[in-house]
């Protein structure tokens, strides 16, 4: 096959063997250390560079749909370009370029592509890299992503290439910043990196901080007053708070002073504490924090409509989450008509996560792609695409913002409880001492629980008012009650003082009327119970806990078919919950209470399926079982039960739950035929 590719005496730094690809800088693509001149098609190098970082195949028609607007023959144009990367990728023995059906895909994974290498270092976690790796992945930023290469009237792949440029920025300035933060403070080498950090992020204020910092301790004040003064009228002229800034460069100029009075002689590079970047916000309970950047129509990037609605009603919903601290609406759209990357907006706000998003409202269907991503780190968190067909298109956003509401929640959850397990126990603040105390409640054994209690009463002695701690806590007692960990009645009045706590530090929180619900279901109080569940999640529908809560009490004594109902809409909004098993475990007893044992049998086996599923869920199986006949399968449960309580009968299982007199009946029945009665 002719390919009309020619070599030209020119290598990638130093990669010698094998074909090589830079994505970073002008696309250079070089076989054993010496690079190939490409053909002179745009859309060509467009569409290799598409390829490469595509995730799986893609379709020919979105191909011709990405690059050409209304040619001849799109599919001609598409398999002239196709034919020349053979020639530059495909080898006698190796075949990179792969089609199958109506897709196509490139097998790159024996090419060295800087662009791929630098992803793969972000999703996996910038914070644990050695400086060494960072100084590796920092010398591959040559230049901006496909550096030149922009095409007229390619709407879709120019709102690409923007999102990528904008994507590999943030890697760059994550990395400098780690670099800068890593390495020696007395080093030259880290002045080049803490300069490019600065053209990267010139309104990030942890960059001139750390300048700062860095002139104070080579003794260079006037200096650092030149820099503030210059960095000052930077910040007006784009309407920001220059005064965190201002106030970390007291504090550097009070330390110095200290420093120098008391100990004269030292030199003052060995004598200089880090200075972080305060916070006007913080307190030892320091939320983490989000911004919600405007969503965009994905037709050219176009904002407004249907995606300034979507990210409206996202940000109203997080904020009654109060989970964290959610920027305002008016500061974020503020950003984003001034063409602010979502992550440049990100460091500017000094939070620690900016979600984003695109609408694609199409015949017949609306597609919506969000990203989560750590601002710090450039890493994406979460990304997830959402499509549905527009029968109704409001209803159809609403159920949207829910999935895209409950999923941002429960990542940043994660994110955080993972990062307090990696602390000191004695290095949390109360935010983190919180978390960490959710990691092991959500283990579900009595050890665990008492090491949550420890850590959720860390996290309420630094910090009195924290509502969701205290809402913590009450559940580590509820447990303690449900589960006959401790004297019932004695964890049930402390379930309900730690929630009353709760709702006395922030009556809005929807975690503190879930946890007066619960302590409430516990004192037999059924009808306060449902109005404080009800009252949690009209503060947030969003509130999967709540609904689940409202499925639990339900399921019992209340309506069975509301407790399915709200046990579905849990699920929907938080898919993957710790408290998953119960909220299918109160799926099952309320298909019991119906009189559907097949189907109620079904949801208690996928209930106990779970892993962290604790013995109460091993009953509701073993008894839905015993109802449906499937006695072996029942005996099985209720032998593992009896192997932990040897004397676990009908009256422990009813006694934990408070059943109408219908249902206990009906679950006594059960009992009886597998010898638990």
């Amino acid at each position: 096959m002719e390919t009309h590719v020619e070599s030209a005496r020119s290598s990638l730094d130093g990669v010698t063997a094998g074909l090589c690809v830079r994505l970073l800088g002008p696309l250079t693509i070089a076989r054993d250390g010496v690079s190939l001149l490409l053909p002179a098609s745009r859309k060509l190098r467009a569409l290799f560079a598409y390829l490469a970082l595509a995730p799986h195949a893609v379709g020919r028609s979105r191909l011709c749909e990405l690059l050409w607007d209304v040619p001849n023959d799109p599919r001609g144009e598409l398999r002239w370009c196709l034919s020349k990367l053979r020639g530059i990728l495909d080898e006698p023995y190796r075949r990179r370029i792969e089609t199958s059906g109506d897709t196509i895909a490139f097998d790159l994974s024996d090419v060295s592509i800087d662009a791929t290498e630098i992803a793969s270092a972000a999703t996996e976690g910038i914070e644990p890299l050695a400086p060494e790796r960072l100084r590796a992945l920092s010398k591959m930023f040559v230049g901006d992503f496909l550096d030149g290469l922009e095409i007229d009237r390619s709407p879709h792949f120019n709102s690409w290439l923007i999102a990528q440029r904008r994507r590999f920025r943030a890697c760059h300035t994550a990395i400098l910043e780690h670099l800068v933060n890593n390495l020696p403070a007395e080093s030259d080498e880290v002045s080049p990196y803490l300069e490019k950090w600065l053209e990267l992020a010139p309104f990030d204020g942890r960059a001139h901080v750390a300048l700062l910092t860095r002139l104070a301790q080579r003794g260079q004040i006037g200096a650092c007053e030149e820099h503030l003064a210059a960095a000052t009228q930077l910040f007006q002229s784009e309407d920001l708070d220059f005064g965190p800034v201002r106030e970390a460069w007291r504090a550097i100029r009070g330390q110095q002073d200290a420093v120098l009075c008391a100990r004269p002689a030292v030199p003052l590079v060995a004598r200089q504490a880090p200075i972080v970047l305060a916070d006007p916000d913080a307190t030892t309970s320091r939320k983490a924090s989000l911004a919600v950047m405007p969503f965009v129509e994905d037709a050219g990037g176009v904002r407004g409509g249907l995606a300034d609605g979507l990210t409206h009603d996202i940000i109203t919903r997080l904020a009654k989450l109060r989970d964290f601290f959610v920027i305002a609406r008016g500061s974020v759209f503020a950003l984003a008509e001034k063409n602010i990357a979502p992550e440049d907006a990100g460091r500017r706000l000094n939070v620690d996560y900016v979600a984003i998003g695109t609408v694609r409202n199409l015949p017949g269907r609306v597609i919506v792609t969000v990203e989560l991503v750590e601002v710090r780190t450039a890493r994406i968190v979460w990304t997830e695409t959402f499509e549905r067909k527009p029968d109704d298109i409001f209803v159809v956003l609403d159920d949207i913002g829910n999935s895209i509401v409950s999923s941002i929640s429960a990542e940043i959850a994660t994110v955080e409880r993972n990062r307090a397990m990696l602390k000191a126990p004695n290095s949390l603040n109360a935010w983190e001492a919180y978390h960490r105390g959710l990691w092991h409640m959500y283990r579900f054994t009595r050890t665990e629980n008492e090491l949550a209690q420890q850590f959720f009463g860390m996290a309420l002695k630094q910090d009195p008012t924290f509502a969701r701690a205290y809402a913590g806590l009450s559940f580590t007692h509820w447990q303690n009650a449900f589960q006959r960990w401790g004297d019932r009645e004695q964890e049930s009045a402390l379930a309900f003082e730690s929630a009353g706590q709760s709702l006395l530090v922030d009556d809005h929180n929807p975690a503190a009327h879930w946890a007066m619900g619960r302590a409430l279901w516990l004192r037999g109080e059924q009808d306060g119970s449902l109005l404080e569940l009800e009252r949690a999640v009209d503060l947030s529908p969003n509130f999967a806990l709540g609904h689940y809560a409202l499925s639990f009490v339900h399921s019992q004594s209340g309506d069975p078919k509301s407790a399915i109902g709200s046990s579905d809409h849990s699920r929907h909004l938080s898919p993957f919950d710790p408290l998953l098993f119960g909220m299918l475990g109160a799926r099952a007893m309320s298909l019991a209470r119906l009189g559907q044992f097949d189907e109620a049998s079904e949801w208690a086996l996928k209930a106990a399926a779970r892993p962290n599923a604790h013995l109460v869920i091993l009953a509701i199986a073993a008894h839905c079982l015993a109802l449906a006949g499937r006695l072996d399968e029942a005996k099985t449960f209720a032998a593992a039960i009896r192997k932990t309580l040897p004397h676990y009968c009908a009256d422990d299982f009813i006694g934990t739950f408070r059943f109408e007199p219908e249902a206990q009946a009906l679950f006594r029945q059960g009992a009886k035929r597998i010898g638990l009665s």
